[in-house]
């Protein structure tokens, strides 16, 4: 029994991780067993999750299977985008110029600041009062 390829990529954004498959089919986005229309529903997030496929023209060629958890949607969308591009690395070395010019293989170093003593929250201050 012949093993089908499966193109693994891990993907982070914010506090969201995702753990992206890739298997050549006909372009089916599976994201935590359900479908990519029924888990986003805003067309932004769809369209950035498709970035990588669209980059190297590959949208129907792959079955992208995706777990991922933590953070929002908009995290979460950020973080298949890049487990995407990186398993993409894996199907095809070549692919790395388009996709790094894309910067899809660069991780978002942006995270959330932490809470500050003495301030209600990162940098929001106490409201002043003269008396």
């Amino acid at each position: 029994m012949a093993k089908t390829e499966r193109y693994y990529g891990t993907g982070r954004r914010k506090k969201s991780i995702a753990r992206v498959y890739l298997v050549p089919g006909k372009g089916d986005v599976t994201i935590n067993k359900r479908s990519m229309d029924e888990y986003f529903g805003q067309e932004t997030l769809k369209v950035i999750v498709c970035q990588p496929l669209a980059a190297i023209d590959s949208v129907g060629k792959y079955d992208v299977i995706v777990n991922v958890r933590g953070g929002g949607y908009t995290g979460q969308a950020g973080a298949i985008r890049h487990g995407i591009a990186r398993a993409l690395l894996q199907v095809d070395a070549d692919y790395r110029p388009v996709l790094k010019q894309a910067g899809f293989l660069t991780r978002d170093p942006r995270m959330k600041e932490r809470k500050k003593y003495g301030l209600k929250a990162a940098r929001r201050a106490p409201q002043f009062s003269k008396r």
